[in-house]
């Protein structure tokens, strides 16, 4: 049966206790000051957990640089289900992070779970790497070098995007630059990023020696949970008036668990509940590796001096993190300090929110421009036309529909493709429609069938000395996504083959036959190899531009020679895709002011023992803000440049939200969460609890 029992008297028993029952301490070892660099009072450790944070940075944003495409057109998936997966993804690894701080303050320590768990495997490695790192390095100062610890968090978010911009650069042209099995090189891509975990694990492991190592401290994250059970539990049990209140909702767990552990709980919870808005943040930044990538496949890569594939766009944010990192901290932060505004951790990390919805505003403004350039889709009831003659003279086209009234009159010339689609209207979903040609003394009727919301080409050849006609479908959208594609006509008497590239080749039938649409890679191509059964010939197709779906007619000109006649489905990207720069500009302005300055704020405000659960925590906003990207994707329904819209508002809301939740925030200073004067008796036996008492003069 326990000491204490609810309806006892509220004075509390004490054992009593003997000097000559403790036996007293040896005296500690003097500590052995840790190796610094270059003199200075950074330790020697935080250049191996810097490297190590490169590498495994380097890993991860490689991999989900090209993971959006990978999806989009490997796997063919549209471009809703390929963001949610990818916020899926994203969500997850910073799910697991509480998982890994559990397991390092409770009883592997940061290290082991870093190097052992963390580097291990991939899957569950990021729920390992991610709570530990940062606190790991800040664990290796000593407090009166707290001023060096605020900059190493500034230089630990300068690795990270310093590993995030060279993969991101580089990945995407293992991908796209590098052939696989005749595709792009995914299989190149995901491995280079595996490598460097390795590199990054063999980083870690030679410092070992030098590491500061805090030892865990028990089951941290069951006893945070236990102790704001009891302390609820407890008010409830004693509700009564007669029982006078106690200052904190946390003191009612005084009746079991140390002061030290209520007091430190007490930091935890004032820190977490500043993090309830912080998820719609990360809903906005995380979506340059899905939504603005999708943005950038409809615009033009060509920079002039450089052509950029769509996702290397996302090499402007680390870039430019890399730039603003040393702007802000020794320039801009400076000069407001000096202009007397006092510029706290909360208020840097709302600007930073402010930064972003404007982001998304420029975002917004970017996509409306996009689809005023981008050609219209076919609507229910409605296909689109053109008319391609192939034949070596003038015909004359009339399209007519079931009531015998004439929907469309043009002349088309030899090899002139008229200006653009037609658009047609359906009475049905399918229907036929009877076309009149009239070609020299000829006039010919003939009959095609059409499906409403598709793309048609009409194409009219050659048949001795009359004509015909055929009916071909076109590609089903309105954009490649970005991919430029090709397709032949053959007006040749024999097969063809095509070789596009190293691995990609195709077959074109003789006598009009119709290839597929094959993917290409955007670029010039002045000489495509092709071959029929007996001759060897070169094509000139010219430069294939982003976004853009080409028809190539082969044909035999008496004069000279075998040609490419080239006429475009689908116009080329026309938006250049520099028009990003300011999203990219003022959301990684953001994440400057908001990311890093949370980061350290969230190590400077956990108490000693809760460093890797803050961090959780601080990673769990993430998770939840992918989770609102997947679930804005599935259900909202809004066409893109409204989402980004949506998306702009609410976060200025919650900025709103955040900057009275932070008027009322009094952060927490080290020495008081220390409490230096306290001293915890050692476990009694039987059931007693432990106690916590005031040094005593004996």
């Amino acid at each position: 049966m326990n000491s204490f029992q609810k309806n006892e008297s509220k004075e509390t028993l004490f054992s009593p206790v003997s000097i000559e029952d403790v036996p007293p301490r040896p005296p500690s070892p003097p500590k052995k000051p840790s190796p610094k660099i270059c003199g200075s009072n950074y330790p020697l450790s935080i250049a191996f957990i810097v490297v190590n944070e490169f590498c495994e940075r380097f890993s991860y944003y490689g991999m989900k640089a090209v993971l959006i495409l990978y999806f989009l057109y490997f796997l063919h998936w549209n471009e809703d289900t390929s963001t949610s997966i990818y916020h899926a993804f994203s969500s997850l690894c910073y799910f697991t992070p509480i998982l890994g701080a559990a397991i390092a303050d409770s009883w592997l320590g940061k290290f082991k779970v870093l190097s052992l768990v963390g580097l291990s495997l991939i899957a569950l490695g990021t729920g390992g790497i991610k709570p530990c790192v940062a606190a790991f390095g800040g664990d290796q100062f000593e407090e009166k070098h707290a001023e060096e610890r605020t900059r190493y968090f500034s230089v630990f978010y300068l690795s990270i995007n310093a590993g995030s911009l060279i993969s991101t650069f580089i990945t995407p042209m293992l991908r796209g630059d590098v052939q696989c099995f005749g595709e792009d090189c995914y299989a190149l891509a995901f491995g280079v990023p595996g490598l460097l975990m390795v590199i990054a694990l063999v980083v870690f492991a030679m410092g070992s020696k030098i590491y500061n190592k805090p030892p865990p401290e028990g089951n941290i994250v069951a006893q945070v949970f236990k102790c704001i059970w009891f302390a609820i539990s407890n008010r409830f049990k004693n509700r009564s008036g007669d029982i006078p209140k106690r200052q904190h909702w946390l003191d009612w767990a005084a009746e079991k668990y140390p002061k030290q552990l209520i007091m430190d709980v007490k930091a935890l919870t004032r820190v977490l509940f500043l993090y309830i808005p912080l998820p719609m943040f990360w809903a906005l930044l995380d979506q340059q590796g899905s939504r603005w990538t999708l943005q950038a496949i409809r615009m033009n890569g060509n920079l002039g001096f450089f052509v950029l594939q769509p996702d290397q766009m996302q090499v402007l944010n680390p870039l430019l993190v890399l730039i603003f990192i040393p702007l802000f901290d020794f320039v801009i932060y400076r000069l407001v300090s000096k202009c007397g505004i006092n510029f706290s951790s909360l208020r840097k990390m709302a600007v930073g929110m402010i930064l972003a919805c404007l982001a998304f505003a420029v975002a917004a403004a970017v996509e409306i421009k996009i689809n005023e350039m981008t050609p219209a889709q076919p609507g229910p009831q409605e296909v689109f036309l053109q008319v391609l003659n192939l034949a070596d003279d003038e015909v004359k086209v009339t399209v007519v529909g079931n009531e015998n009234d004439s929907l469309l009159i043009q002349s088309i010339k030899s090899f002139q493709k008229t200006p653009q689609y037609s658009k047609l209207h359906l009475k049905t979903k399918s229907q036929n429609f009877h076309f009149h040609l009239k070609y020299h003394n000829l006039s010919l009727y003939t009959e095609h069938s059409v499906q409403e919301k598709n793309w048609y080409s009409l194409v009219i050849r050659e048949d001795g000395n009359s004509i015909s006609s055929m009916m071909v479908k076109d590609t089903e959208s309105k954009t490649t996504n970005g991919m430029t594609t090709v397709r032949f006509v053959n007006t040749l008497h024999k097969g063809v083959n095509i070789s596009l590239s190293k691995d990609t080749s195709l077959n074109v039938g003789e006598d009009y036959g119709v290839s597929a649409y094959r993917t290409v890679q955007r670029g010039e191509y002045p000489a495509v190899h092709c071959r029929t059964e007996d001759k060897n010939f070169s094509l000139n197709l010219g430069l294939l531009d982003f976004g853009a779906a080409y028809l190539f007619v082969i044909t035999n000109n008496t004069n000279q020679g075998l040609q490419a006649w080239k006429t475009e489905d689908i116009p080329a990207n026309k938006m250049s895709i520099a028009w990003q720069l300011p999203q990219y500009a003022l959301v990684t302005a953001g994440e400057v002011m908001f990311s890093v300055t949370g980061l350290e704020f969230s190590y400077s405000q956990a108490p000693s023992s809760m460093k890797s659960v803050l961090q959780a925590a601080w990673l769990l906003t993430i998770a939840v803000g992918n989770i609102i990207v997947l679930v804005v994707a599935q259900f909202s329904g809004l066409v893109q440049w409204a989402e980004f819209i949506l998306f702009s508002c609410l976060l200025l809301v919650i900025c709103l939200i955040f900057s009275i939740m932070g008027y009322y925030y009094v952060p927490v200073k080290t020495e008081d969460m220390q409490g230096p004067g306290d001293k915890q008796i050692p476990h009694i036996q039987g059931n007693m609890i432990n106690l916590e008492t005031k040094k005593t003069k004996l």
